[in-house]
């Protein structure tokens, strides 16, 4: 599975990027927002901080005007990942895109029918957004299990990008589903790395290795 970093804070992408962990950056203008930075200046900066696929979003609602922004988003660099919403001008937009070359992710899915839409249309990803779901009174996990199914059934070669997520456990079943990518924001990535059990084998081991009165 590969793992995004859902963020557009630079300090943060480029301490995960060191891990040799992270393929890739999704960004929304939320998190553009939060960042209080310009949206060119920090998307250029963010695909350099990253070799895989960097998520930039159009924020026009019509075919044209996405097409007029996209335009503009993938120019910035090789690695811009065009992400449009999944409605009919997103997914036209995303068939004359990746018709181009150009990789497009296709976000705000909440059903198994849309993903099968924005396979159809060629899409590179698809976002479902499994914590948006839950809060909705739905079950995430099983709409990943949903998609998965279809895609496999027709041999689509969408990734399944799943979004939204909250915790760990969302990464560790969508993982046991089969999902291509989780993208997650950098708390829930470094909380992959905590154990309590781990944390206590490494205090027994420092402690027994003070007894020893070496050093390396």
């Amino acid at each position: 599975m590969k793992f995004f970093v859902d963020t557009a804070d630079t300090a943060e992408i480029a301490e995960l990027a060191e891990t040799g962990l992270l393929d890739g950056v999704t960004t929304n203008p939320s998190l553009i927002h939060k960042s209080g930075r310009d949206f060119m200046e920090v998307t250029k900066e963010i695909c350099g901080l990253v070799d895989g696929p960097v998520s930039a979003e159009v924020v026009a609602l019509d075919h044209a005007g996405m097409m007029r922004e996209a335009e503009i988003l993938r120019k910035i660099a090789d690695n811009v990942c065009i992400k449009v919403p999944l409605t009919i001008d997103g997914l036209k937009t995303c068939k004359k895109l990746t018709g181009d070359g150009s990789m497009v992710n296709v976000t705000l899915c909440f059903s198994a029918n849309q993903a099968l839409l924005a396979a159809k249309a060629g899409a590179t990803f698809v976002s479902p957004f499994v914590g948006r779901h839950d809060d909705n009174g739905f079950d995430g996990m099983e709409l990943i299990e949903d998609i998965r199914l279809i895609y496999d059934n027709y041999d689509f070669s969408t990734e399944i990008l799943v979004a939204s997520i909250r915790h760990p456990v969302h990464v560790l079943e969508s993982a046991r589903i089969g999902a291509d990518v989780a993208t997650m924001p950098p708390a829930v990535i470094r909380n992959l790395f905590k154990h309590v059990l781990t944390e206590k084998g490494i205090e027994a081991f420092l402690a027994d290795w003070e007894k020893t009165g070496q050093s390396i």
